[in-house]
């Protein structure tokens, strides 16, 4: 059988400098999977935009041969036989893509126009290349946004992209990549940075329409668990060059390269509990957020009325000296929100207060009611790690600047003591001191994480806040960050609030888990209890929801989306209807479920 898209010794390089894709080899047939899994930095992209011929300028094509026998246009036809892509004219190119081929790319706000509305993006494709009229292309699209998860595809159609979260931009990039039927779909990280449900549900979406269109896929991904799920043929790539290939039977269940059995070591993996342990005692307490609810008054427009939005709902959590505690949920849980009434940067509703006690023997400090000099004490003892490591740093200061500057800010020590302080940090966190000279673009995404921690480290705080530290980050890096934070915390005796949405993330690193949906904790107990005994839905759907590197354990899409999905259709000890949500009862010792007595 032809394969319906043939790579052969594919290389391609930046300038004179070495191949950062070097002889690469695979094939996809039609109605298979494909995964092209690696780190950042290991090629995959580049091998798949090389197949739209739509490379960065710089970026040459200096050898191989990328065949194609699909239908390329009134030139090319089947009866041809397969063409290479790279000698097809450019107008032959413009039919292809989008309409034969089709990639859904990894970040989808940077994808989207933010000037036109979903809709008209979506059915642009239709009106290129298949002539389609307003009125049929609308049709076309509103039935692609049905069947892609859109609850309101209307209103989809009318929406711009920054008015939808980053789960449902993405289901429009799949809508956009589907509509035109493709017999290649190309998804380059197609849910790196989304919550493990959506995650789950996307990669269904994906499945279900492959089954439905019978076209192939190439899967690039970091994500050994998603391969598990998708696949049926893998290639491993580092450093450009291909390190195994196979089944993904054999690739997963036998792993026979170093690299790709690093790439499972690195796998975050919810435990198998035989047992849970003890009950956090919260006997020192370090963070006590009491009674904490948050609402935001949204304007509507026009002669409409303001719409109430309630971030948080009666929220209590108490953060024990020296340990960690997670909170986990999807986007907009209410998670971050949370964390920036702990750190003082938004004030709760009235009722609810935030305590912190800097030493065990000392007095509890109400954050949003500090004097100044009491609230820059507890600045230079709270920190916060931020999600995003690229945006976090500022690009026009030097390493050693913004290293050095919340030392200057608080008036410690001199010149060369902040610089020799930047210095150990660095140390600290796996980095060598020399480069305190660079700009942050000069580093990984990995290692300006590390720095956006070494920075937090300098004023020696007590209190660690960390959102989402690890979200977008490859396997491997992921778990150098975590050991890293385990490391300092011993070291330190540093407390973490740590927010995630990812269970396997979590399990590895807290002490104890609150589990929030929709502004309220609906779930929380050691980790050990939370795996071992489970009671809510929608815990239960983020645990089903991780993906595991073993074909043998595939997602259970049913349980993801009954505890996904509406209060409304939960069972009925924990169904409830818009947020005259149950009470949070504690089923056993310290562990906390919200439900109907």
């Amino acid at each position: 059988m032809t394969a319906l898209l043939d790579v052969r010794d594919l290389t391609i390089g930046f300038g004179t400098s070495e191949p950062v894709v070097d002889r690469v080899n695979f094939s996809v047939n039609a109605g298979e999977t494909l995964a092209l899994v690696g780190e950042s930095g290991s090629g995959k992209t580049l091998t798949c935009r090389s197949v739209l011929r739509i490379l960065p300028d710089a970026a040459r094509i200096r050898g191989g041969s990328i065949h194609y026998s699909g239908q390329c246009g009134d030139q090319f036809n089947d009866a041809s036989g397969p063409v290479d892509l790279m000698d097809l004219p450019e107008k032959a190119m413009r039919a292809i893509r989008g309409n034969r081929i089709s990639m859904i790319f990894q970040e989808p706000m940077r994808s989207l126009s933010p000037l036109h509305r979903l809709g008209d993006q979506v059915a642009e494709v239709l009106r290129l290349h298949r002539k389609m009229g307003r009125a049929e292309a609308k049709r076309a699209v509103l039935e692609k946004f049905d069947k892609v998860g859109f609850a309101d595809a209307e209103r989809a159609w009318r929406s711009y992209p920054f008015e939808m979260s980053g789960g449902m931009r993405q289901r429009a990039m799949i809508a956009m990549a589907m509509v035109a039927k493709p017999e290649l779909l190309i998804a380059d990280e197609p849910t790196t940075a989304l919550d493990v449900t959506t995650q789950a549900q996307v990669l269904g979406l994906i499945r279900t329409l492959q089954k439905e269109t019978g076209m192939a896929v190439i899967l690039v991904t970091h994500d050994l668990g998603v391969v598990a799920n998708m696949a049926q043929q893998v290639v491993v790539l580092n450093k450009g060059r291909v390190m195994e290939s196979g089944q993904a039977g054999h690739v997963l269940g036998a792993p026979a390269h170093p690299y790709t059995a690093k790439l499972f070591a690195a796998a975050p993996m919810i435990p198998l509990v035989a047992k849970p342990a003890r009950a956090p005692s919260h006997d020192d307490v370090i963070l006590d957020l009491r009674a904490v609810s948050k609402t935001y008054t949204m304007r509507a427009g026009g002669w409409r009325k303001p719409v109430t939005v309630s971030a948080c709902e009666n929220v209590n959590l108490q953060l024990e000296r020296g340990k960690t505690l997670a909170i986990v949920g999807e986007s907009g849980s209410g998670k971050t929100t949370c964390a920036r009434i702990a750190m003082g940067a938004e004030t709760p509703d009235p009722g609810g207060e935030v305590l912190f006690r800097p030493s065990p023997t000392g007095d509890a400090t109400p954050v949003h009611s500090m004097t100044s000099t009491e609230r820059t004490a507890f600045q230079r003892q709270a920190q916060m790690v931020f999600q995003d490591p690229y945006s976090s740093l500022s690009p026009r200061m030097r390493v050693q600047e913004a290293m050095t500057e919340p030392m200057e800010i608080h008036g410690i020590g001199t010149a060369a003591d902040r610089r020799d302080k930047a210095a150990e940090m660095l140390q600290w966190v796996g980095l060598d001191p020399d480069m305190l000279r660079r700009f942050p673009h000069a580093f990984s995404g990995g290692q300006r994480q590390r720095l956006s921690i070494a920075r937090a480290l300098t004023l020696d705080p007590k209190l660690l806040i960390c959102d989402e530290p690890t979200s977008a980050l490859d396997v491997s890096v992921q778990d150098q960050i975590l050991t890293l934070l385990e490391d300092i915390r011993e070291r330190a005796n540093l407390s973490y609030l740590f927010i995630s949405h990812d269970l396997a993330v979590v399990a590895r690193i807290a002490d104890e888990v609150a589990v929030m949906r929709a502004g309220v904790i609906v779930e929380q107990a050691a980790p050990d209890t939370l795996f071992y005994n489970p009671q809510h839905p929608y815990t239960r759907a983020l645990i089903a929801a991780q993906p595991e590197p073993d074909i043998n354990r595939p997602i259970d899409l049913d349980l993801v989306a009954k505890g996904a999905g509406s209060p409304t259709l939960w069972p009925e000890n924990y169904r409830f209807e818009g947020t005259q949500a149950p009470a949070l009862r504690e089923l056993e010792p310290g562990h906390m479920v919200r439900c109907h007595a």
